[in-house]
């Protein structure tokens, strides 16, 4: 049993499953929770519908994503729609649960989804991060709420499923600057060589000038280590939206504006 939990914790792995004959991703990281990041060729259904292949008596939550760093719980969205005639859903985007099975969804065609889970308190977390909410810091945003109700840092596991990689993410250097200012002190050039110094750094040569390639979903690695959350506690999916267009959408690649869905689904505290 030893030897089994040091292979997990120390090599997350991902697997592919199909429900309906459609495919999905999980993470071992996350393995004691339903949950998936599903492919565009789940599209256009809606968590509503998807949800069926995760549990199919969880409540649905979700809200209007806005690229920002806003984190709001079931209850605060329910509060934000009530009265209204026509709901609206708030906008943010995180979700952060407060009871057992409530299933918080995330949309993205490039940018980060990031599943949370707390293996001690059963509660999880889905979060959107783009470049802009990177840059302000929605993961320690969320991760802060979830020391708020009880979490600790070593309980929690994460996982950052498909996004577009860095080796083909071409910014300008304005961009990457601004979201290095997340992990790394300075003015936009010694950001940026900050950024280069790092071990697996996040920056990779471009040959535009004023333009290097992100890695995003590094980026966020490195905010939440900066908090104090292990690696092995992380787990990046090895797939590239940008570059599986067989099972992803991407805007970069495409430019429309089509998404796919990524859930959890909270449980009963261990």
């Amino acid at each position: 049993m030893v030897g089994k939990i040091i292979q997990e914790t120390f090599m997350p792995t991902w697997h592919w499953h199909t429900w309906e004959g459609l495919a999905y991703l999980t993470c071992s990281l996350l393995k004691d929770w339903n949950h998936g990041f599903f492919t565009s060729a789940f599209s256009p259904r809606t968590p509503a519908e998807i949800v069926e292949a995760l549990h199919p008596e969880a409540q649905v939550y979700r809200v209007r994503q806005v690229h920002g760093n806003i984190v709001l719980t079931p209850s605060e969205i329910e509060s934000a729609m009530a009265g209204q005639e026509e709901p609206e859903r708030p906008p943010g985007d995180g979700i952060l649960t407060q009871q057992p099975q409530q299933a918080v969804w995330v949309c993205s065609a490039d940018c980060t989804p990031v599943l949370i889970a707390d293996e001690k308190t059963g509660q999880v977390a889905a979060i959107h991060a783009g470049w802009r909410g990177t840059a302000a810091r929605i993961v320690p945003n969320a991760i802060a709420r979830l020391l708020e109700s009880g979490s600790r840092l070593q309980d929690l596991r994460i996982a950052m499923g498909p996004a577009i990689a860095g080796e083909v993410y071409q910014v300008s250097d304005t961009v990457a600057s601004e979201v290095g200012a997340s992990i790394v002190s300075g003015t936009a050039k010694s950001i940026l060589e900050g950024l280069q110094q790092l071990p697996d750094s996040p920056i990779l040569d471009d040959p535009k000038p004023g333009h290097v390639r992100l890695d995003v979903r590094r980026v966020n690695a490195l905010q939440m280590e900066q908090l104090g959350i292990d690696s092995e506690q992380i787990a990046i999916a090895p797939h590239c939206t940008y570059q599986e267009a067989e099972h992803f959408f991407s805007y970069r690649r495409d430019q429309l504006k089509k998404v796919q869905w990524s859930g959890i689904v909270s449980k009963i505290s261990s």
